[in-house]
């Protein structure tokens, strides 16, 4: 079969051509696989570091001051406060605003007690992160207890050198044994409690930005959005129609997760099912409103596509659905805060996981409903009815 050269040129010529005309296309092809590969290269299964932490200290001494120099020089800990007061640790640990409270217990530096126990309060939701803080807290106190028993040992022979009675050998055990009890929480949390209710937000926010470009761009390429506008219908009807019907197919489609999830993985939702509904309803509509701004000006479902794909991906990765946010660069976890799937992502693990109600994650809500109503804004106003 012989090739005609020339016309193989105007063909490649053509498609550069096409990508000139479509600049959304352009600039997707070029930044996209930036990102990406940034994204599994710095952001991907980072080890896990400076995880925030409060220390309770009940008791005062040289062992108290040890034990608060080597918790502050392991990398897993970023110690947010050092307080006195149990309760005050519990509750930060609670809020959610430090990973874990070490509680010193008031007979710590008491060298008449034999066994001292110190505690780690764990929030155990998050899977990853008390990976890191249980074993880094086992290995502090053994190897402080190892330090004070040969310090033990080194004072006994010392003593024993100088006095005719030797010291009896039960002032070494008297000598701290230290044990670290773990209380977790939320009880013990597998790593796929941990991915579902990431998962299910991360499946409603790619099904409603991704449909919304069949819904929008697709019809107006194949011309059905021009023969709707040919009937007397305003913008905001159109839009308002494609929006209830695919909120209608999303909830849908969030139920059959939901129950799959159950059955499946033995899921326990401890906020409730209807709560998990409501934040996916919200979620869903957050993210119908993304695809219709982004759809706005969208000539082709491709077009729509390329546009989509910079936002859609990186914020799968970078909003904790696979990993926690504290494993990225900081420059990542301060992208993440940008972007509505992260704070989708958190308010579901609270329900699901910890089971705290509607009302300890309004906060999240807010943020949700105010980027659904900037680009429910932005789509309107933006909206290009001349196909």
């Amino acid at each position: 079969m012989d090739l005609e050269y020339r016309k193989l040129y105007w063909m490649i010529k053509k498609e550069w051509l096409s990508l000139k005309r479509h600049p959304s296309r352009l600039v997707a092809i070029i930044i996209f696989p930036i990102i990406m590969i940034l994204l599994f290269g710095y952001g991907m299964g980072g080890d896990l570091t400076n995880l925030p932490v409060v220390v309770v200290s009940q008791s005062d001494g040289h062992l108290t001051d040890q034990t608060l120099t080597d918790i502050k020089a392991n990398d897993a800990f970023s110690v947010v406060d050092i307080i006195d007061n149990v309760d005050d640790g519990k509750a930060m640990v609670d809020s959610g605003k430090v990973k874990a409270a070490i509680i010193l217990p008031s007979n710590y530096d008491d060298n008449d007690t034999a066994q001292k126990t110190a505690t780690l309060y764990l929030d155990s939701s998050d899977q990853m992160a008390s990976q890191v803080l249980i074993p880094s807290s086992q290995q502090i106190f053994n190897q402080i207890s190892i330090n004070e028993l040969q310090s033990s040992n080194s004072n006994l022979e010392v003593q024993n050198s100088t006095n005719t009675n030797p010291v009896s050998s039960q002032i070494n055990s008297a000598k701290s044994s230290i044990s670290i009890q773990i209380n977790k929480i939320y009880g013990d949390i597998k790593y796929i409690d941990f991915l579902v209710p990431a998962i299910l937000a991360m499946t409603v926010m790619m099904s409603c930005m991704m449909g919304m470009g069949a819904a929008i761009a697709g019809e107006r390429e194949t011309g059905e959005l021009a023969r709707l506008f040919m009937t007397p219908t305003s913008v905001a009807t159109v839009i308002g129609g494609k929006i209830l019907a695919k909120l209608s197919v999303e909830m849908m489609r969030a139920i059959v997760l939901l129950v799959a999830a159950i059955i499946l993985f033995s899921i326990t939702i401890k906020g409730g099912i209807l709560q998990t509904l409501l934040l996916l309803f919200i979620g869903a509509l957050c993210f119908v409103g993304f695809g219709v701004a982004l759809s706005a000006r969208a000539q082709t479902q491709e077009d729509y596509s390329q546009m989509v794909m910079p936002f859609s991906m990186p914020m799968m990765f970078v909003s904790g659905v696979f990993y926690p946010i504290e494993t990225m660069p900081w420059i990542f976890q301060k992208i993440a805060y940008i972007f509505p799937l992260t704070y989708l992502n958190d308010a579901m693990r609270d329900v699901m996981i910890q089971g705290r109600p509607l009302s300890s994650v309004w906060l999240d809500i807010l943020i949700l409903l105010g980027f659904t109503l900037l680009f429910f804004l932005i789509g309107v106003k933006r909206f290009n009815r001349d196909v």
